[in-house]
Parts: C-alpha cells; structure tokens; sequence
C-alpha cells in the first residue's frame, strides 16, 4: 500500500519547511508548489490524496485555486491562512473546503487534521445499499446520488459524508459527538460549531425552499436526526 500523498501550496518557505517536515515525520510522501498555477498542474500530474492550500498568494490566491480544483477534482481539501474572520472561513467552505487551519498554527494539529480527514474520505465503512425518498427529495445512498425535484444535486464529499451519517441513520438522533467523531475523527468530538456550518449547507441545498419540517431536524445542544421516509418509499436493493 502506498503512502499518502499530502501537497502542500504556499508561498511562505518557513511553513513549506515546517509542514513537509511535519507531514513527513508521520511517513506521508509530499509534493510542493509555491502558487496556484503550479498547483493545478501538480494536482494533474501527481494525483494526491489531500492538498493544504494558503489562501494568501500572489497572481492567484487560494479562493480562486479551490474553485479551479473542484472543478473537476474531489479531492480534500484543507485551507492555511492567517485570516481569523468567519465571511473568509464561509466563502472557503463555499468553494468546496474540508477543513480549515488558521496561521500560525501547531504542527502537531496540522498532523492531526490531516489524518483525521483522511481516515473519513478513505476510511468509511461503505454502508447497506438503499435509496430514501421523499416528497421531491431522493438520496440514493449505494450510487452517492441526491435529487431534488428530479435535479442532481452537487454536494462536497464532506457535505456527502455527513448526509450519509444522517440518513444512513434516519429515524435516529446522532449526537453531536458521534458524528463528529465519524466525519471528523475524535480529535474533534467537540468542535460543534464544525456541524452548525455543514448541516445549514446541506439544508440550503436538499430544502431549498426552507420548510417549516426539514428533512434534518435539529436537537439543541444533543444533535440532529433526519426524518424516516414513508415506508413504502424507502427501498432497498
């Protein structure tokens, strides 16, 4: 079995050095580039299995960078960067982020993200083939496939992995703990603001039209559960 392949895009050579000695450290194999352009090329050529990308460089900063890749890679995707802000750390989940780092950072938390997201993009236990149906709304859990009113549609991997959880789980509260622990890793049973941001993502996108009774119902300061279909709509193969 391979190693893991991290790349690491910034153009700080004190964090390049700290990082790829870091990451190294843990056994995993890693490619550098130093702005966006060299990224997308390297993304290409090199196939790795998870990016660390600064948000600020030159010519191309690490919005625009994101937004090219997940134009046609899914690849994870955790972002470093020195602002603090929350509209900076939304518009990252926006363009398709998995994580989110803040300069400057302990390495041994890098270390930890990383593998913590590892683990729940390569790790997953695959689960029993069904497709849940409701009014308007289709989660076909085997072929990783959502409509909404006979439109597909696009999710994050981490917007899928958790929707997965939760339907995979339908009827059954999850704790917050419990779905962070899966999606996350345990090192971060407690960072609940996590599941606020991602479940209001997944809300906008399978009940659009915000109804009063949302397929993923919210238990303050327990968890979430979505709804059962009706039982002559949920079925299995």
């Amino acid at each position: 079995m391979r190693r893991h392949l991290i790349m690491v895009v910034d153009d700080e050579p004190a964090i390049v050095r700290l990082t790829g000695a870091r990451l190294q450290a843990d056994d995993f194999a890693v490619v550098f580039a130093t702005n966006g352009s060299e990224a997308l090329a390297l993304l290409e050529r090199e196939r790795p299995d998870l990016v660390l990308l600064d948000v600020m460089m030159p010519e191309m900063d690490g919005f625009e960078t994101l937004r090219r890749i997940r134009q046609h890679s899914a690849v994870p995707v955790i972002m470093l960067t020195a602002r603090t802000s929350d509209p900076d750390k939304l518009r990252g989940f926006e363009y398709g982020a998995d994580d989110y780092l803040t300069k400057p950072f302990n390495p041994d938390e890098l270390a930890a993200r990383v593998n913590a997201l590892l683990r729940r993009t390569t790790g997953i236990s695959p689960v029993a083939a069904n497709l849940l149906a409701y009014p308007g709304v289709k989660i076909d859990l085997d072929r990783r496939l959502v409509t909404v009113k006979g439109q597909e549609v696009r999710l994050s991997r981490t917007e899928w992995e958790l929707l997965n959880q939760l339907a995979s789980n339908a009827g059954k509260v999850m704790l917050h703990g419990e779905l962070l622990s899966r999606i996350w890793g345990p090192e971060f049973r407690d960072e609940v603001h996590y599941l606020r941001t991602w479940v209001s993502r997944i809300r906008a996108k399978i009940d659009p039209d915000g109804h009063d009774d949302p397929l993923i119902q919210t238990f303050p300061g327990i968890g979430y559960r979505m709804i059962s279909p009706p039982p002559a709509t949920t079925l299995e193969s």
